[in-house]
């Protein structure tokens, strides 16, 4: 018995450090620098520094915040259901990954070289730098969420199906490694600019890609295989998907609900940087812990519901994550002393964790097993379309009510706390029958 718990053990180390495996998820190391340091840290605080001179000025700041990252979005949703055809005609993944990649890392590393720039030079009262760092954050979000379509698809090339969740376990552990080493970046920014973050990520994002970029080989597909497919084949696809909308309601039920629990979530890791400094009153170093300690929260939380979802079922596991992040919102948005956000800032770690886990789960429960790719396509399309609608509405709320000071943040963050219980009470319309296998 011991001789086969280790044979097991040492095959699966083998597996997790095979050079293809460990290279792919060294890229999910290095994408994680980027979302953590420019979208929910440093990016945020660096609009603040900039923009954020008063009351008024620090929700003018939100809103350029939360409009950068709908642009982005938008964009993604757009384009996104062209990668698909183009792997369907070629096979390829690594070399969009490559190119996404490089085009986001080049354009993060822009953000530092712009946002140095002479403040005094503006565009019809813009400073130029900041529009420059605008400019080139919306094309480094968009390369970046561009180049993890052809990253996911890449899962399955790489592991038998029996090895494909150790595989992205794996990923995502080492993805959230890539925060807390990604983090150490702010020693170089303590008391010289945030800006001076912009060049050191981008930096450690490259280092981290090449692995992936040299030692994973592509598999296009033979010239003889290569399927031929129009332009408006993907858009095609989504269109025909909602054509099954009556046949599988309670799918298509959940789709619309996580559409408003996904954009709550996107939104609000987006804006939670520069809310707990102005609301709050967090120093930027404060802040830092606090999102370690959420991202503690998020892994605890994955495990914790991974085997909520086994014991309850996914839908109910989904409507307690849901509450949790209700009460997470609820908590920010009236929160006056720090540790109410602290709280708060744990909760939304635990639920964003675990909304992972469970609405996948979910999709895999209520998708017959030959329409499961149809549907975690379309799965995968509605959480690129809501992160525009949550950031766009909190950019207006703030933009509206900029004169209000930080009640117009309390009040956006609030939209998010709406938007999760409209989230809520559609899901627990979803019916979900019993399939029995025949």
């Amino acid at each position: 018995m011991k001789k086969s718990r280790g044979v097991a053990a040492r095959n699966q180390l083998a597996l997790y450090f095979s050079l293809p495996i460990l290279s792919w998820a060294l890229y999910d190391f290095a994408n994680t620098i980027f979302s953590s340091n420019i979208n929910t840290v440093f990016f945020p605080f660096y609009m603040d520094e900039v923009l954020g001179k008063d009351r008024v000025m620090e929700q003018v700041a939100s809103t350029f915040i939360s409009y950068a990252n709908a642009c982005a979005s938008f964009f993604l949703v757009l384009f996104s259901p062209l990668y698909g055809v183009w792997i369907d005609q070629t096979g390829y993944k690594k070399r969009f990954i490559v190119w996404f990649a490089s085009i986001s890392i080049f354009f993060t590393f822009m953000m530092g070289v712009f946002a140095s720039f002479n403040a005094s030079l503006s565009i019809s009262g813009m400073p130029l730098s900041l529009s420059l760092v605008v400019i080139s954050f919306v094309i480094a979000k968009f390369c970046f969420n561009s180049s993890l379509v052809f990253y996911d698809t890449m899962l399955g090339d790489l592991g038998t199906k029996e090895e494909i969740p150790l595989i992205s376990g794996f990923g995502v552990a080492v993805g959230y490694l890539g925060t807390i080493v990604g983090l150490l970046v702010y020693f170089f920014v303590d008391d010289g600019g945030f800006h001076r973050a912009f060049i050191p990520t981008a930096i450690l994002y490259l280092i981290f890609s090449l692995p992936l970029f040299y030692f994973i080989k592509d598999r296009p597909l033979p010239k003889e295989q290569r399927k031929r497919a129009s332009f408006i084949k993907g858009y095609k696809e989504i269109v025909d998907t909602f054509k099954d909308m009556k046949k599988y309601k309670a799918i298509f039920t959940f789709m619309i609900a996580y559409f408003f629990l996904n954009d709550a979530i996107q939104t609000t890791i987006a804006m939670m940087a520069i809310y707990a400094t102005v609301i709050i009153g967090f120093s930027s170093g404060q802040f830092i812990v606090l999102y370690l300690v959420s991202t503690i929260s998020t892994v605890i939380g994955s495990f914790i519901f991974g085997n909520i979802t086994k014991a309850i079922g996914a839908k109910k596991a989904v409507a307690i994550v849901s509450l949790i992040m209700i009460i997470a919102l609820f908590i920010a948005v009236f929160a006056t002393q720090e540790w109410m956000f602290w709280l708060a800032g744990s909760l939304f770690g635990v639920s964003l964790g675990s909304m992972w886990v469970t609405s996948r789960t979910l999709i895999i429960e209520l998708s017959p097993e030959e329409k499961r790719g149809q549907f975690f396509g379309l799965f995968a399309f509605s959480g690129k379309v809501s992160p525009i609608v949550g950031p766009a509405l909190y950019g207006t709320i703030t933009f509206l009510l900029k004169d209000h000071g930080p009640l117009a943040s309390r009040v956006a963050l609030g939209s998010l706390m709406v938007l999760t219980v409209v989230g809520l009470i559609v899901h627990l319309q979803v019916k979900q029958e019993e399939r029995l296998s025949h």
